[in-house]
């Protein structure tokens, strides 16, 4: 989790500052749990800014996850290659596996630094999510514009406490996928979401 600098001068001692209410400083601690402390960020000085506010990131186990599924791949289709080599002595198999396993390096090389770029930000009015470095990718979802919140993981990510949660709106183009959030973030970030959508669409 990353928090920008703040822009407003910081309240004298002994002034009127409020305190961060429980329920906020609850919040903070079951959604930076285990995770990253510092999104990374593209080095051109155009790149999207982070603005104001405290950033989320993904759980640190997420990497292994991906790591884990990525070089599960790579040795299956390497294995198949063979085989098929020993089998058949031929050699023509080895031109698509080869082009599965120098996309499935590339994704083992790019992961770590790849799940570092994603981050997401609890507004007043709308959830932001960012990722990428070389592309990067900013949505604001409005809260009132929420139709579902689902969470999902499959073995692999029980094992290791993650989730992934999904956002659904009126508007495909603005759906938000979280992936590699720890369980408790996610059930915390699915009730939060859906009792503020609630509160919107209800107008209270």
């Amino acid at each position: 989790m990353t928090t920008p600098p703040e822009t407003s001068p910081p309240a004298p001692s002994g002034s009127d500052a409020p305190a961060p209410s429980p329920e906020a400083v609850t919040q903070g601690a079951v959604l930076s749990e285990r995770t990253y402390d510092r999104i990374l960020e593209p080095r051109s000085e155009r790149r999207l800014p982070l603005g104001d506010g405290t950033w989320y990131q993904l759980a640190r186990a997420y990497v292994r996850v991906q790591l884990i599924s990525q070089g599960a791949v790579f040795v299956l289709v390497a294995a198949a290659a063979l085989v098929a080599q020993l089998l058949t002595g031929v050699m023509w198999q080895w031109i698509p596996a080869g082009v599965i396993l120098l996309v499935t390096a590339i994704g083992l090389i790019i992961t770590p630094r790849q799940a570092r770029s994603v981050g997401y930000q609890l507004r007043d009015d709308d959830l932001v999510f960012r990722r990428g470095i070389l592309w990067q990718r900013v949505v604001a979802v409005p809260y009132g514009r929420m139709q579902l919140v689902d969470i999902t993981h499959g073995p692999l990510d029980r094992g290791f406490g993650i989730a992934q949660l999904k956002l659904v709106t009126a508007a495909a183009s603005t759906g938000v996928t979280i992936p590699g959030l720890t369980q408790e973030a996610a059930e915390h970030l699915r009730d939060t979401l859906v009792a503020v959508a609630e509160t919107r669409r209800t107008g209270l």
